[in-house]
């Protein structure tokens, strides 16, 4: 019905809200499917009784639904773009030495000093113009074998980057490629009078702004007095390459960077986002079990009158306990089972329509078996202490408050 984040989180607020309404009536289903099929007259009236308790513990069981969900949704997405963003900087910092300077005449001499001593040299050209209406990049490149083994495409020709290489095609990023509803196959207008073949889309993430990769000869041609302002230098031996670049050239040391340290970097800030997310299910998982125990603690005395007629005919006051923290966790597993698709459900949502929104990108989809187990773990902790003290109680009622029962019946 529309596009733009109000869209997008809208979408969120249907599936969280109808996913928290349609939560009783599915307990209520698969209870009483449970129920139809005990072969035990306790375990009877057990999955009846728990049947009898969801008005009362709906909202509680609500709360941990979302907050389970939630957490599944965030840590698919959270490691989702991980696994991707390591792909990125594996292929954009793939050159080991990363070299920039502020003129002409050094880029000239530069690039002779890294040829002449073999050394493979990867020139960037930059020029900020308008491409296909929509205000862009466009970067000159020298392909070699650096490019076509690093770099992954979303969608491709074949041959892409020979195509780029014989000035005939071009990459264009995921973000001018939305922008501009450009397709592999397309023609893109780098200038009036200038078009080439949109050979590949590549991700380009973190990135708002459009970019296009063309062949270094055709943005030379298009501006005529434009150097390579930055380099990409393949090196098994950074630091002695850099020294030797201060050395003979004087370019300063701090005009070039080991690629290899930003990665390490970059991965450093990025691990520190999974330490706030693991913080993040525990603390929402926390809440929703408090939810839980509250509700637990109110129905505990009210289910008095309901447990003193079994107590009668001989179940102990440990075993009610114990059939109560059983209760617990059986709810705890069922949450889990219907929050499973929900949060996958939500991931979905979050990396295909509102990433792409807020972002103009749009990130592939990983399942990640061993975080889901981790969270099923942290949930029935989470429920199991919430029934704990409920339980405790119950076992350590005292027998004349159980007779009172009768003693008020009669």
């Amino acid at each position: 019905l529309g596009t733009g984040l109000f869209v997008a989180f809208s979408i969120l607020a249907c599936l969280f809200t109808g996913a928290a309404l349609s939560l009783p009536p599915l307990f209520s289903i698969t209870l009483g499917f449970i129920q139809s099929r005990s072969c035990s007259q306790i375990f009877g009236w057990f999955w009846a009784d728990t049947r009898h308790q969801l008005p009362g513990l709906s909202l509680a069981l609500m709360a941990l639904l979302l907050a389970v969900s939630a957490n599944i949704g965030v840590a698919t997405m959270v490691s989702s773009f991980r696994l991707t963003f390591i792909d990125f900087l594996d292929q954009r910092l793939a050159p080991e030495l990363f070299i920039e300077v502020d003129n002409a005449a050094k880029s000239s001499e530069l690039e002779t000093y890294l040829v002449e001593k073999q050394i493979e040299v990867l020139p960037l050209l930059i020029s900020k113009q308008k491409i296909a209406n929509q205000p862009s990049l466009l970067f000159g490149v020298r392909v070699s074998r650096t490019y076509q083994d690093s770099w992954q495409f979303l969608d491709a020709v074949p041959n892409a980057w020979d195509l780029v290489a014989s000035g005939s095609g071009v990459v264009v990023n995921e973000q001018l490629a939305r922008k501009a509803g450009l397709r592999v196959g397309d023609q893109v207008t780098i200038e009036q009078d200038l078009s080439l073949l949109v050979a590949a889309i590549v991700g380009d993430y973190g990135n708002p702004k459009g970019q296009v990769v063309a062949s270094e000869r055709v943005v030379k041609k298009l501006k005529p007095g434009i150097y390579a302002a930055q380099f990409g230098v393949r090196s098994n031996d950074v630091t002695s390459l850099r020294q030797q670049i201060t050395t003979d050239l004087d370019i300063p040391n701090n005009s070039m960077i080991n690629q290899a340290e930003i990665k390490a970097m970059s991965m450093e800030v990025f691990e520190r986002t999974f330490t706030i997310t693991s913080a993040l299910n525990i603390l929402t998982l926390s809440i929703a079990g408090f939810a839980l125990l509250m509700s637990l603690l109110t129905l505990a005395d009210i289910r008095i009158s309901q447990l003193a007629p079994l107590w009668s005919l001989g179940l102990t006051r440990r075993q009610l306990g114990w059939l109560e923290l059983i209760r617990c966790f059986a709810l705890t597993i069922f949450v889990f089972v219907f929050a499973l698709p929900l949060g996958l459900a939500l991931a979905w949502v979050l990396l295909n329509i509102v990433n792409v929104e807020a972002f103009g990108w749009l990130l592939p989809m990983h399942l990640f078996p061993e975080k889901y187990i981790t969270l099923a773990f942290y949930a029935l902790m989470a429920g199991s202490l919430a029934a704990a003290w409920p339980a405790i109680k119950l076992m350590r009622t005292p027998a004349s408050s159980l007779l009172k029962v009768f003693s008020n019946e009669h």
